[in-house]
């Protein structure tokens, strides 16, 4: 599927609310059943809606006033990627975390994320 500049907005968007509010339902909704979300170059993916939702629950027990802005994005064919960057606080030490990062979203037929890679790299910590 081709997606063009607006719907693939509009799909980030989707992305940002579901990730800053840790919202499971409208963060698996966007992605396909077998979708693969990879964290990072090195770790292994979660895989399908249930290693979707650990990954937000997960986030959810470590991180709370999360702000995800997404800086730009680019369209090719059915890949949408982006520049994007966010904070978040520790909720266990009060810790600030700033972490600036590039994504790419492989787009299935349906207009839904088949597959998520993130790069990203994290600034040192301040407290709150």
């Amino acid at each position: 599927m081709t997606i063009d500049y607006a719907r693939a907005a509009d799909l980030l968007e989707r992305y940002r609310v579901a990730r800053e509010t840790f919202d499971g339902d409208g963060w698996v909704a966007i992605f396909t059943e077998d979708a693969e979300y990879h964290d990072g170059p090195f770790a292994p993916p979660f895989i399908g809606h249930n290693g979707l939702r650990t990954f937000l629950l997960t986030s959810a027990e470590t991180q709370r006033e999360v702000d995800f802005t997404v800086e730009r994005h680019w369209v090719s064919g059915s890949t949408v990627l982006a520049a994007w960057h966010m904070s978040s606080t520790d909720r266990s030490r009060g810790d600030v975390a700033r972490v600036g990062g590039f994504l790419t979203m492989d787009i299935a037929s349906d207009g839904r994320i088949d597959r998520l890679r993130e790069w990203w790299m994290m600034a040192p910590t301040t407290n709150g």
